[in-house]
């Protein structure tokens, strides 16, 4: 049953959160965190998590379930690892996974983010059955993060969507590709504001943008310095169904923040972070996956119908 959020928080937490724990892995585990999502066809949820083992790395391993929310099938081992001989992008590990299914491949594309002495950069690999992958290696430079496809073509191009950090801070940007591996003309979509709000200074990109009767829903994060350290919470956004560079409406309040003890306390606390979302059947309702404080994967429930009708309340034309 869809629960109701309040006016201000579009999404209602599982009872059962967290649903992920490094206590219900098959093999040895520091924690598991920040999933990529997608349905499979047969109705199945897939997440690809990522797994932060002892040493510090990070991989990815998948985990099934018949409805998104309980009774997971977790791979027996590493389901993604890292290959540092032929991809040395990817010595510290590969990070935030991002799944988007490409119609016209046929195939699942899955940025994620590639980690090793450069810094963090975003690498791009493709498969059908999460079980063997195709590597594109790295599509953009360090330092650069908190990517994902556009499912289609936007005008005749592939269309991506990352957050640069530069002089001119951390926003989100978009990018253009003939063929998934060449990436132009660059364009920022999204910046983060600047004095006391919320997502001033450094923001990024969550799960996938969403496609809605209205344009792209982007569910985005917001980084906050406060004395006590980083505070990470979530906003939307609406952006236009053929020229998704442009913002449409921007919500002012946060949508969800960390106040659970699951989302407070962990490895890295107060942290809210998806990057993994899915569509019900009956295309309104939204399971958001994310990490908690960096130590454990929980789901949030909330409706794009709902998210619209609050932009139009809650957001402003930018």
């Amino acid at each position: 049953m869809m629960m109701q959020p309040n006016r201000l928080d579009l999404f209602a937490r599982h009872p059962a959160n967290p649903i992920l724990q490094a206590s219900d892995w098959p093999y040895p585990i520091n924690s598991v965190f920040n999933p990529g999502a997608t349905v499979l066809a047969d109705g199945t949820t897939l997440l690809l998590c990522r797994v932060e083992d002892r040493r510090g790395h990070s991989h990815f391993c998948a985990a099934r379930s018949a409805n998104g929310l309980d009774h997971w099938q977790i791979d027996a081992h590493p389901t993604f690892a890292p290959d540092p001989q032929q991809y040395p992008e990817e010595r510290w590990g590969i990070e935030d996974p991002r799944i988007t299914y490409l119609e016209e491949l046929a195939a699942y594309g899955v940025v994620y983010t590639s980690y090793a002495t450069g810094g963090p950069g975003v690498s791009l690999a493709t498969t059908t059955d999460f079980k063997t992958f195709t590597r594109y290696g790295v599509v953009m430079q360090p330092e650069n993060k908190d990517a994902a496809l556009f499912p289609v073509r936007i005008n005749g191009l592939w269309a991506m969507i990352h957050r640069p950090i530069g002089a001119q801070g951390s926003h989100i940007w978009m990018s253009l590709s003939p063929d998934l591996r060449h990436w132009g003309q660059h364009q920022c979509m999204l910046e983060a504001r600047k004095g006391g709000w919320w997502d001033a200074n450094k923001i990024g990109l969550s799960p996938p943008p969403i496609a809605t009767e209205e344009g792209w829903l982007m569910i985005y994060h917001g980084v906050r310095m406060t004395p006590g350290g980083c505070l990470y919470r979530l906003g939307v956004a609406l952006f236009d169904t053929e020229h998704p560079e442009r913002c449409l409406r921007r919500g002012e309040p946060w949508v969800l923040s960390p106040h659970t003890e699951y989302e407070r306390h962990g490895d890295v606390p107060n942290v809210i972070f998806p990057c993994g979302v899915t569509v019900l059947p009956d295309g309104d309702t939204l399971h958001v996956y994310y990490g908690a404080a960096d130590s454990c994967v929980a789901v949030a429930i909330g409706s794009i119908r709902q998210i619209l009708d609050w932009l139009t309340i809650y957001g402003v034309a930018t």
